[in-house]
């Protein structure tokens, strides 16, 4: 029984405990519990605090700016009562103006229109007085004014004379001045020698048994050569000598190198022939082109295509009137340089066009048309510059000088080719043109003699003074000067000089 007792005791125990911890910690969470409250609610006393200090200072700076925006609003109203007030003062004065021109247009308006009905009424008088005075005259206007000029002329024809010499030798003796500076000053700066060629080249050989190689059997080889070279081969008794002989000196050049070269070899048959004449043409092209290529350097023009230089090439073969065609290109490219230098000119355009003045002349005898016509589509085939065209097209005058530049080369080539010694002429043609220059000044009427003096540079031309008068003569000269142009071709130029003299003779007894 105890034992149970025990028992009992321990559970009643145990209960007693388990419900002693649960009264304690129920305490302990009360006391808990209000601690918490207590601050919960004193956290929500802050906050009040805080919200209630953000709102007043919201609430001042709302203010504020409310007392800002207030203020900016009156003045901006003051600005644009100011702005308005003024807009309408403005509005006021071109009301004003526009009144005021308007009157001022319609009285310029009634201004023109008095000034129209005067102009139709002088002119109204101007015609009736021109009609009166052709009934009095019983002349037109033209007629009137013919007679006056007639008149005119007639009484004061010395008077005019005498001031027109003035003024001629006055201005032609500065022009001249000017001129032969400037020319002089061109001409001295440049002193090329002038080479002169001919029509024939001439080989030596080391003996005489080589002209029978170089016949060949039966005159085999020399056929071959010639047909292989289109020049012809002399072989004549001269000692040590062969002649070739061709009008285009390209490929009298051509045989020249080749037959060298053959005399050379000794092995003078048509194979070697065709195969020699082959190397010179490729090395003569080859010369040709770095011929062109130094002139082009020389005279500083760069920028033309590689074909065009071959054919400018070319014309380091060709000769006119003795003279070598590209050094006288090159002389003329640099006389035009210094001329357009000192004329304001463009000097790459004067020097282009005076160094390819004559590339027509390269192919004249394969192409048909004068030299500068060929010349003219050449250039423009390969693109070259139309200022360079137009200045070479001109030296001939077969078209007008357009440009400065065309000019300038057309005298560069009168520098050149006429000089003393730069040219040689035969004298058949020498002489037809003498024949032809005087036939000309013989041909118009009131000649009495014409010369040619001074190799064809001048000519002397007497009239008869009872038929030309001095204005009449200085008319003849121009005259004569423009047939010599169009009609006859020659270097340089040639002076006109017309003479009139009046005799008065009378005897005394």
């Amino acid at each position: 029984m105890s034992f149970k007792l025990i028992l009992v005791l321990l559970v009643l125990s145990g209960f007693a405990g388990i419900a002693i911890g649960y009264f304690l910690r129920w305490i302990i969470s009360m006391g808990q519990k209000g601690s918490v409250e207590l601050a919960i609610k004193q956290m929500m006393l802050e906050a009040k605090e805080e919200a209630k200090n953000i709102v007043d200072v919201a609430e001042k700076k709302a203010e504020d700016i409310e007392n800002r925006a207030r203020e900016e609003a009156r003045e901006k109203e003051l600005s644009f009562g100011a702005k308005e007030k003024r807009i309408l003062e403005k509005e006021s004065f071109l009301d004003k103006r526009q009144v005021d021109i308007d009157r001022e247009a319609e009285r310029i308006k009634e201004q023109i229109e008095q000034v129209r009905t005067i102009k139709e009424r002088a002119d109204v008088l101007v015609m009736d007085r021109e009609k009166e005075l052709e009934k009095v005259a019983s002349l037109s206007e033209e007629e009137a004014k013919d007679e006056l000029m007639k008149s005119i002329r007639k009484n004061h024809e010395e008077d005019i004379m005498v001031r027109l010499q003035k003024l001629e030798i006055d201005g032609k003796e500065r022009l001249e001045s000017k001129a032969r500076e400037i020319l002089t000053t061109a001409i001295h700066r440049l002193g090329n020698a002038v080479n002169t060629d001919i029509l024939t080249s001439s080989i030596p050989i080391p003996s005489d048994d080589i002209k029978g190689k170089i016949i060949g059997k039966e005159g085999r080889n020399i056929r071959a050569f010639e047909r292989a070279t289109g020049v012809d081969v002399l072989v004549d008794e001269t000692p040590g000598m062969i002649t070739l002989s061709s009008f285009d000196a390209v490929r009298r050049q051509i045989a020249k190198l080749a037959l060298e070269r053959l005399v050379a070899d000794q092995r003078i048959q048509p194979a070697k022939i065709e195969e020699f004449v082959k190397k010179a043409q490729e090395e003569i092209g080859k010369v040709m082109k770095e011929r062109a290529e130094a002139a082009a350097y020389e005279c500083g023009i760069h920028g033309l295509d590689p074909r065009l230089m071959s054919i400018l090439g070319r014309l380091h073969f060709r000769t006119s009137y003795g003279q070598n065609v590209l050094q006288h290109s090159i002389e003329m490219a640099h006389i035009a340089g210094m001329l357009a230098a000192e004329l304001g000119g463009d000097v790459k355009v004067a020097k282009a066009g005076a160094l390819l003045h004559d590339i027509g002349k390269a192919v004249d005898h394969e192409v048909q048309g004068t030299h500068v016509e060929i010349g003219r589509r050449i250039l423009e085939k390969f693109g070259v510059d139309k200022a360079i065209i137009q200045a070479m097209q001109a030296h001939h005058e077969e078209y007008p000088y357009e440009t400065v530049e065309s000019i300038l080369v057309q005298v560069a080539d009168a520098i050149s080719g006429g000089r003393p010694g730069a040219r040689r002429d035969t004298v058949e043609r020498y002489l037809q043109r003498l024949g032809d220059l005087e036939g000309i000044a013989t041909s118009f009427e009131g000649v009495e003699k014409a010369y040619a003096i001074q190799a064809g540079r001048e000519i002397r031309i007497f009239v008869t003074p009872d038929k030309i008068s001095d204005l009449n003569a200085r008319e003849l000269a121009r005259d004569i000067a423009l047939r010599v142009e169009n009609e006859l071709k020659y270097p340089g130029e040639i002076k006109i000089n017309v003479i009139r003299e009046t005799r008065m003779i009378e005897f005394a007894r």
